[in-house]
């Protein structure tokens, strides 16, 4: 996560830039319900952005449609310099409700997607070890899914989409099901693994404390029909403790002033 010596927040310009790039999409539902319109955006390497707004703003949607698990009514997503026609190896997708194989271990969970890619019982199991152990699920490689908490399902899940290596990450609101002690224990862990994992990760959550504790960049969507309204640079150090964060100035001004944005969208 890289970091600034600025003490306000930066906005920057909508111009599509970044390994993952969306050029005017818009989406309209079969009912005439638009649900996107016209956004451009850019998404750097290495870093985490939040896509934040109203309830039924378009995030999910938008998250979908850079998967590839959608099609865009207009527009593009490139990635890596390539238009995205469908799902692809280099993204990945967390799911808020965890998707696992009830009738899988844990292990087997983890290595599915490299079991579809055709890798080696021994390698790909190596390898869902690691993630399994980076993810602090290590000794639970053998259980089933209804033997697990909610948080450690989802680490599970997250597990998953590390272990085939994508590039990039999509989390949708991955946390909101678990309680607030596990949710801050999962913000921090998140932290570590953008530093050492120096994937892209695109995020979704309702919850402006955590779009912008863990986050590079935060995209304030419009009410429906979504478009961009402000994209923020958060600036923050997350080089710090935990609690130093939540006690910064810049961080609490920053909840503060996306706050204000927001509340407008609701009179």
């Amino acid at each position: 996560m890289k970091t600034s010596g600025t003490t306000d927040p930066v906005e920057t310009a909508t111009k599509p830039d970044g390994i993952v790039q969306a050029r005017g999409i818009s989406k309209t539902y079969d009912g005439g319900i638009q649900a996107l319109e016209g956004i451009d955006l850019g998404f750097p390497k290495g870093e985490l952005t939040t896509l934040l707004g109203p309830s039924g703003c378009g995030k999910t949607t938008l998250l979908k449609i850079i998967a590839g698990l959608l099609e865009p009514s207009a527009g593009t997503i490139i990635v890596n310099g390539r238009a995205v026609t469908g799902p692809g190896p280099e993204r990945a997708f967390v799911f808020q409700d965890f998707a696992l194989m009830p009738w899988a271990s844990v292990l087997r969970n983890v290595a599915f997607g490299l079991e579809l890619r055709g890798v080696p019982r021994h390698e790909r199991h190596v390898i869902a070890r690691s993630h399994i152990a980076k993810v602090g699920l290590a000794g639970f490689e053998e259980r089933y899914p209804h033997e697990l908490s909610g948080g450690m399902r989802q680490r599970v899940g997250l597990a998953r989409a590390l272990a085939v290596d994508a590039e990039v990450l999509l989390m949708d609101e991955p946390f909101s099901a678990v309680d607030e002690q596990t949710r801050r224990k999962f913000q921090e862990d998140l932290l570590h693994l953008i530093q050492s994992e120096n994937k892209t990760f695109i995020f979704v959550t309702h919850s402006i404390e955590e779009a912008v504790y863990v986050s590079d960049q935060v995209v304030l969507l419009t009410p429906r029909p979504g478009a961009v309204s402000r994209v923020i640079r958060t600036g923050l150090d997350h080089g710090g403790s935990p609690e130093e964060l939540r006690r910064n100035k810049r961080y609490l001004d920053m909840v503060e002033e996306i706050w204000q944005m927001l509340r407008g969208y609701l009179v």
